[in-house]
């Protein structure tokens, strides 16, 4: 059993991440900005999470904490004792060219504070190189009035990178599948293509991957069903 800390519990892709290492028998603390948040969301039951992920006979944990991903010296404080931090983080009301590379900033500081080491970011299929080598977002009709969001996020990677974290980045290779959220129970690893969708409860699988046991170290992936 790892300790997680997973930043951003509130969200799609965090709550998934919760229900995902809560059945797999992790002990989860799942943070939010707020204390109303609901930070594990309907997975706060360890006998719902296993249930959501299928087949599990022995349930984790699941907790919650109030935290801000900009806050170096809170980060510092939730992640110790912890094996691994999962970071699905987004803030609508902030500038992403600033919100991002602070939130980057703040997670190595205080992780490296912490002692912990394992970081897994929810990333974007955006910024990932497709197989003929230019990045998606820089492919012929791909849509770009959300290029400065992208490069935030790109921005973020760059800080990592700089840093002593064993990171890895997992977005989907395309998009979010809403139509469709169900737990199919598996992935692979692939170049972005904008037309695939995944579940975010699918890439909670390969989130989850990543600390059970890593198979990509300081880089960014792209995971589609």
């Amino acid at each position: 059993m790892s300790k997680i800390l997973v930043i951003g519990a509130r969200g799609r892709a965090g709550k998934a991440a919760v229900a995902e290492a809560v059945g797999r028998g992790h002990e989860v603390l799942g943070i939010t900005r707020t204390a109303d948040d609901g930070a594990a969301g309907d997975v706060t039951d360890a006998g719902q999470a296993a249930s959501a992920v299928g087949n599990v006979t022995d349930a984790g944990q699941a907790g919650s904490a109030v935290g801000d991903v900009t806050d170096a010296a809170r980060i510092a404080e939730l992640a110790v004792g912890r094996d691994a931090v999962i970071a699905a983080v987004y803030d609508g009301g902030a500038d992403p060219s600033e919100f991002f590379p602070a939130a980057a900033r703040a997670l190595v500081e205080g992780l490296e504070k912490a002692g912990v080491r394992r970081l897994v970011w929810v990333g974007l299929a955006s910024i990932l190189p497709t197989a003929a080598g230019p990045l998606l977002m820089d492919t012929v009709g791909y849509p770009n009035e959300y290029r400065s969001f992208f490069l935030a996020h790109q921005a973020a990677l760059d800080i990592f990178a700089a840093s002593s974290l064993d990171w890895v980045s997992v977005a989907p290779t395309g998009d979010f599948n809403h139509a469709d959220p169900t737990r199919k129970g598996t992935y692979r690893v692939a170049p972005p293509n904008a037309a695939e969708l995944i579940s975010y409860a699918d890439l909670a699988i390969a989130l989850v991957d990543e600390i059970d046991h890593p198979a990509h170290r300081r880089t960014a992936i792209g995971v589609a069903v």
